[in-house]
């Protein structure tokens, strides 16, 4: 079996890898984490509102991938990490769709709800768009 998780850095992300982690021991499955990478993405510092330069962006995207593989590993499972660009509610179905993966899995909510509510939900897209199972962790 083969599982993606959605990492975003988000407190809900962390909660998701730590269930595709003990899917992924318990059915000794393979994980490929993922982060999407999103242009025009807004991002909160306290209570201001701004678009995410996308080079910082992607920096993130690697350190908060390299924290998920870390995990994995300590874990024992096999892992790979995958950065995405493009909008997540998107490249995730699209991504798990091109690799025959078995199950996604996502936090509920990884961004605020004031930024959820300009953007909508991510989750609930993914949801709607994937072809596989998804596991939605709260």
């Amino acid at each position: 079996m083969h599982y993606v998780v959605a990492v975003d850095g988000s407190e809900p992300g962390e909660k998701a890898l730590d269930h595709a982690l003990m899917l992924a021991t318990r059915l000794d499955a393979t994980l490929s984490v993922v982060y999407s990478v999103e242009p025009r993405v807004v991002a909160e510092d306290g209570d201001e509102m701004y678009r995410e330069d996308p080079d910082a962006a992607e920096e993130r995207g690697e350190e908060i991938l390299a924290a998920a593989e870390g995990r994995a590993r300590e874990s024992g499972v096999s892992v790979e990490t995958v950065m995405l660009w493009g909008d997540p509610a998107q490249t995730i179905p699209s991504h798990a769709e091109e690799n025959g993966v078995d199950g996604i899995v996502v936090g509920h909510r990884g961004l605020s709800r004031r930024v959820e509510g300009m953007v909508g939900s991510v989750a609930k897209s993914i949801v709607q768009r994937a072809t596989v199972p998804v596991t939605v962790v709260r």
